[in-house]
């Protein structure tokens, strides 16, 4: 059986923290190419290159985040070991490592999460961004606990994903002030000709709306495409055009931001995953994160 030098492993982790070959060497006081000899020989041992040349500086390769997340957990442990054993508080929080979809409104994103911290335990969240499949790629090799996303996870492109509906939520149309006095006649008909607020053709929801807008023979002034759904709603607030919102929280937007309702639909739903590496899932933060999802919606 081949065991890991966590000599090698806690140089490494104090390089990542400290910034740098360099500081990490002047805080444990030696020298740098010691320092350098213990990531050279760790490196070997693993037979994965942790590190990759950024300029001057030297960033972590994806092997290595997953390698320093894991000297994050152990050297913790060893802390808490040494708390207990001289009868010091530990109080070390729950971790929970969430990828969150870039296509996903931070908004969403906030209201799904904030349970996690609801929770009587001490509760750390970390929370990634990147695209949908990236993130999957990460659960499966246990980066992540959970990833939230608007799309489930294909199965045909990862066994290691298995997709947990939280809920689903038709759309609303909004305004502010100048732009609603271009709506004529009853919804939907009424937004063509009308300037409208979408998010990017990359998201279910736009080519669930691009599908709508066929079949309904609506035709909208498109004058913005938003990645950020946070700048599509920014942009909303000028009043310059009509934007689409989630139903469910269409009313707590309208207290926010004075928006006026011109109509809605349940022909185009979002919804709303969590996709985790197991088919059960077990980390209590996920756990309040699934279960308040769904009786929110519910409701």
């Amino acid at each position: 059986m081949e065991w890991l030098n966590y000599h090698h492993l806690h140089y490494f982790w104090r390089v990542v923290r400290a910034g740098g070959v360099g500081h990490a060497a002047r805080e444990m006081n030696v020298s740098t190419p010691a320092v350098s000899a213990q990531l050279k020989e760790l490196q070997d041992f693993l037979g994965e290159p942790l590190f990759t040349r950024s300029g001057r500086n030297l960033a972590l390769t994806e092997m290595g985040r997953t390698v320093f997340n894991y000297a994050e957990d152990i050297f913790s442990l060893g802390s808490e070991l040494l708390d207990t054993v001289r009868n010091r508080p530990t109080g070390r929080p729950i971790r929970v490592d969430i990828g969150v979809a870039d296509v996903l409104p931070k908004m969403i994103a906030h209201w799904l999460i904030q349970p996690a911290l609801d929770l009587k335990e001490n509760v750390r969240i970390v929370c990634r961004e990147a695209s949908s499949d990236q993130l999957v790629t990460r659960l499966a090799t246990l980066e992540l606990d959970v990833v939230l996303s608007d799309s489930p996870a294909d199965p045909s492109r990862t066994a290691r994903a298995y997709n947990h509906l939280l809920g689903s939520s038709g759309i609303t149309f909004v305004g502010i002030g100048p732009v609603l006095k271009k709506v004529k006649g009853k919804f939907p008909h009424c937004l063509s000709g009308v300037p409208l607020l979408l998010p990017t053709d990359n998201t279910a929801w736009r080519r669930d709306l691009d599908h709508w807008f066929e079949r309904n023979n609506i035709h909208p002034q498109i004058m913005g495409e938003f990645e950020d759904y946070a700048l599509l709603r920014a942009f909303g607030q000028s009043g310059s055009a009509l934007f689409p919102v989630p139903s469910v929280f269409a009313g707590e937007l309208k207290k926010q931001d004075r928006i006026r309702k011109v109509g809605s639909t349940r022909d185009v739903e979002l919804r709303f995953f969590a996709i985790s590496a197991e088919r059960k899932i077990k980390h209590p933060a996920v756990v309040a994160i699934c279960e308040s999802a769904r009786k929110q919606f519910l409701a």
